[in-house]
């Protein structure tokens, strides 16, 4: 039986989350889960998703997630396996890092996100890995980095539309005061964190009222007529980005497709146009390697990896114009 494609849409928020594949903890080790933290702020980074909260647990991670672009499926593809090649290589292992389809719950903004929030901050908590007082310590969560401030704050991290569910409260060191008193208010009595659906945020397929899923539920009636679940247009618009911003590198380093087809597959201002374009975007290693004749999938990956290792200073010069032009 064919997969249900996804659904998606630009600005909607889920609830993402997965388990790992391995028989132990996959995230026991904080390095571990550090690194898939500095994976998910790039993927954040290339994809232009806000990140309203996360949380990586010993095994699984929590996500919400908001798409501004509508690119949920490249965006996860992309955290999901570059993580899984990282994990492997520095582990030494073969096969998947996660154990299968991720779930992706849409979340109503307002209360029900809000609500959200709150379960995926208290999830290291409630499942005794820190007390709530030292919550502000524990290295894999979103919380840390709200209640710190502003300075040093990863820029995909959002909280202003479900700190001002709570009450109105605002980014400043006395809201996240009262934010932490309401977390304290919510585990003291787990009556609360069942009123507040704590027990169904990882099931179904959307987190809201009434209203939002029968308004969701007519949309995608609608889409579904029109065969627009958001999968095959979404990847032509993701393509047409992809072109752009291709077309882009090459009139500032003064090339064309055409040249493309004629030079060798490393040529230094092919690897560099493929590393510019995976800096900023979720562009795939086999539309690179199609549209600038570089090879299949792993080529471009082994040329891009030896840049990024310092092997190929031709191609970083020519990195630094294509960055330094579109800045300026």
């Amino acid at each position: 039986m064919a997969r249900k494609p996804r659904i998606e849409f630009e600005g909607a928020i889920y609830h993402v989350l997965n388990r790992g594949n391995y028989r132990s903890d996959m995230f026991e080790e904080p390095g571990t889960a550090q690194a898939f933290v500095k994976c998910l702020f790039e993927a954040c980074e290339k994809s232009g998703w806000l990140l309203h909260a996360y949380t990586v647990m010993r095994n699984h991670y929590h996500l919400v997630l908001e798409t501004p672009r509508g690119n949920l499926v490249t965006g996860v593809h992309w955290l999901q396996s570059t993580f899984g090649n990282r994990f492997n290589r520095f582990r030494r292992e073969h096969g998947r890092a996660f154990q299968g389809r991720y779930q992706s719950i849409l979340v109503e903004p307002g209360v029900h996100l809000l609500q959200l929030v709150d379960y995926v901050h208290l999830n290291p908590v409630r499942a005794g890995i820190t007390p709530l007082e030292k919550l502000e310590q524990f290295p894999a969560s979103s919380y840390r980095h709200f209640v710190r401030g502003l300075e040093g704050r990863p820029a995909a991290l959002t909280c202003g539309s479900w700190l001002q569910a709570l009450g109105g409260l605002g980014d400043t060191r006395e809201g996240w005061r009262s934010y932490h008193d309401h977390l304290v208010w919510l585990m003291a009595d787990p009556a609360r964190q069942k009123q507040a659906a704590f027990d169904r945020m990882s099931q179904g397929w959307a987190l809201g009222s009434e209203d939002f899923q029968h308004d969701l539920a007519q949309d995608f009636k609608q889409m579904s007529a029109a065969r627009d679940w958001g999968g095959p247009e979404l990847a032509d618009l993701n393509r047409h980005d992809w072109n752009e911003r291709l077309l882009s590198g090459l009139q500032i380093l003064r090339c064309s497709l055409a040249d493309a087809g004629a030079a060798p597959k490393s040529a230094p201002w092919k690897v560099a146009l493929a590393a510019w374009l995976k800096n900023q975007c979720s562009v795939s290693n086999r539309w690179l390697g199609e549209k600038l004749n570089m090879g299949p999938p792993d080529a471009v990956s082994r040329y891009v990896g030896e840049l990024a290792r310092g092997n190929r200073a031709e191609a970083a010069d020519l990195v630094g114009r294509l960055t330094t032009k579109v800045r300026g």
